[in-house]
């Protein structure tokens, strides 16, 4: 299984703001109501990291109405060694 952030932009209208955290507080999943959100700082996005074994299963997540809107961008963590092996491979090319 691999991890995906998941950004979820919306309308900055008050109104609108609140619908959208009302459909999400209304999924009941984890995942979702677990969402952290950006709107009391003027960034209207809601951000979650969730746990799927592909993209597409990470968009299923959530609420219908958002999906097409969402970005999924599978994480990853680098090793010390494996960047150090990546330097020291890019110094003999150059």
């Amino acid at each position: 299984m691999a991890r995906f952030l998941i950004t979820v932009p919306h309308p900055p209208e008050t109104l609108a703001c609140a619908r959208v955290v009302d459909a999400f507080l209304k999924t009941g999943s984890h995942w979702v109501t677990n969402a952290d959100w950006g709107c009391k700082d003027g960034d209207h996005t809601a951000w979650l990291i969730v746990d799927a074994d592909d993209k597409d299963e990470a968009r299923q997540i959530l609420p219908a109405a958002f999906r097409a809107d969402a970005r999924i961008v599978r994480l990853n963590k680098f090793m010390k060694d494996e960047i150090e092996t990546v330097l020291r491979e890019h110094r003999r090319q150059g």
